[in-house]
């Protein structure tokens, strides 16, 4: 099994943009329900990323999705090897890792799809007869792209 990163991941992952509100990073998980919210700047190149537990609470709906993000974003390349994502996760205390091709966001990956992953890959193991595809590949292009 020959499995990268852009097999696994989101593919078309919603985006905010550090100067929008918090609010609008809270309504665009709620209605959507995803965990996790890449921020771009203008080149839709990484600078942050907002998970639920950074919406949640007593917050300013106001103020800027700046002040709330985590700003230290760990990357992976959309051809990279799902051990190499699963390993920086496990080292980061991470859920998601935004995934990049030539610096620009192109999917997310959770550990939600590794363990899709692990879990397909043990029910080949036992030469289980199944039929239909994977299941990580059913996540594909679950989400459109967002300003």
């Amino acid at each position: 099994m020959n499995v990268k990163i852009q097999d696994l991941m989101t593919s078309q992952v919603l985006t905010a943009q550090r100067h929008q509100s918090v609010s609008h990073a809270r309504d665009l998980m709620s209605s959507n329900g995803i965990h996790a919210l890449p921020i771009v700047d203008s080149e839709g190149e990484p600078v942050g990323i907002v998970t639920t537990s950074d919406v949640l609470g007593d917050l300013n709906p106001n103020g800027k999705i700046s002040a709330i993000m985590s700003a230290n974003v760990v990357t992976i390349p959309a051809y990279g090897e799902p051990r190499v994502a699963a390993r920086t996760m496990r080292n980061q205390h991470f859920h998601h890792l935004i995934v990049t091709h030539e610096k620009k966001v192109v999917g997310i990956l959770s550990t939600f799809d590794l363990l899709l992953l692990v879990e397909d890959h043990r029910f080949e193991e036992k030469g289980a007869q199944r039929s239909g595809m994977p299941r990580w590949t059913r996540r594909q292009n679950k989400k459109s792209s967002a300003d």
